[in-house]
């Protein structure tokens, strides 16, 4: 069985890739770049079901409970908003319902990101890190311990 590396360390490097790069402009490219990579979602889960309230740009993220992990999907219809998706699903997506909830999530602040998006990207981020935690909260109330 393929071991799971921790929130903290996939923070981490991600948190490295970000320094790698010198300016914001290429930071939003690098950041762009992981929304290119994000799997397409099924559009079944493109309702308002799965879309997230309080983003300003079109965001819906979709969890499911497999082996006493949380796995996530997502989309968005913003370049940089889907990059933020990808960047939530790689630190989040098979992990432990118990370690998605209590994640302090500081890969935010450590590439800088908190302090560089705009007020109402950041009010989104909130909330999809909010459903995010709330869905893998549900999933490790529903599951054996």
């Amino acid at each position: 069985m393929q071991e799971t590396r921790s929130i903290a360390a996939i923070e981490q490097e991600l948190t490295e890739d970000f320094a790698m790069f010198e300016t914001w402009e290429e930071k939003y490219e690098y950041l762009i770049d992981l929304g290119r990579k994000l799997p397409m979602l099924d559009a079944s889960f493109k309702t308002d079901d799965y879309k997230i309230k309080g983003c300003q740009s079109s965001v819906w993220i979709h969890s499911y409970h497999k082996d006493g992990l949380v796995y996530f999907e997502g989309d968005s219809d913003a370049m940089i908003v889907k990059g933020l998706v990808s960047l939530m699903i790689q630190v989040l997506s098979g992990q432990k319902p118990a370690d998605i909830v209590q994640a302090p999530l500081s890969v935010i602040e450590n590439t800088g990101l908190s302090s560089h998006l705009a007020q109402t990207r950041s009010n989104g981020l909130r909330a999809m890190i909010k459903q995010m935690k709330l869905d893998a909260s549900v999933y490790g109330a529903s599951s054996p311990q």
